[in-house]
């Protein structure tokens, strides 16, 4: 049941990235100018995909060698969650590329 506790992590983590994104309020503490928190939050998000990645590699380096302790369905949630946090990422990293090309062909 760790993987239901997971995935509800990152759906959560995915919320609050979508809020932070949408302007919402920052967290208390944060004392980061706006292009600041903006660079650091796709920083963070950046890294928590190539975490995802390495985590499912090593996973799957592991069971490839015989490891006993990682089994097949968890070998193939760790590649399912790597699959989908990288296709989320690139689906963000194409509208940002779109909404900065729509804002440069804007007549000032």
């Amino acid at each position: 049941m760790s993987t239901i506790n997971s995935v509800d992590q990152v759906l959560a983590e995915m919320r609050r990235l979508a809020a932070a994104a949408q302007g919402a309020p920052a967290e208390a503490g944060n004392t980061q100018g706006p292009g600041q928190d903006f660079a650091a939050l796709l920083k963070q998000s950046i890294d928590k995909v190539n975490d995802t990645q390495q985590t499912a590699s090593t996973l799957s380096s592991a069971f490839s060698a015989g490891d006993p302790n990682v089994d097949l369905a968890q070998v193939m949630v760790a590649l399912q969650k790597a699959s989908v946090s990288f296709q989320a990422m690139t689906e963000v990293r194409n509208r940002l590329v779109s909404a900065y090309q729509d804002i440069m062909s804007m007549q000032v």
